[in-house]
């Protein structure tokens, strides 16, 4: 598995990096956990995200990393999720993490589906 840092890829913001930083900690995930981002098909839009933290790699895995944060998709959903940003939000209008995807030409009103 070969880590990729450029300019396009996955990408984490701080917000999301201090939230994820700390449920590892809190679940007690080591230092070998990272992100592991897919899109599955579902949701009112046809597709949908899935996120977990994972410590098992896979031979096609595609590895990117920032911030200092390893995020991990499939050969599949990288197509999907390419340059999109993980972000974490705690306001009023709902906390939890979301996805800023711009190859997404509609989202759903709760923003867990999209289409392409």
């Amino acid at each position: 598995m070969t880590t990729t840092t450029m300019m396009n890829g996955l990408f984490i913001s701080e917000k999301a990096l201090q939230r994820v930083e700390t449920l590892m900690r809190e679940e007690g995930r080591g230092e070998d956990y990272f992100i592991r981002v897919s899109v599955v098909s579902g949701g009112c839009s046809g597709l949908s995200y899935k996120m977990e933290f994972d410590n098992m790699s896979k031979p096609a895995d595609q590895v990117f990393e920032d911030k200092g944060m390893k995020i991990v998709t499939d050969m599949k959903s990288v197509l999907y999720l390419f340059n999109t940003m993980l972000e974490y939000s705690d306001g009023l209008d709902g906390k939890g993490f979301h996805f800023i995807n711009p190859n997404a030409s509609r989202t759903c009103a709760c923003g867990e589906s999209f289409a392409v």
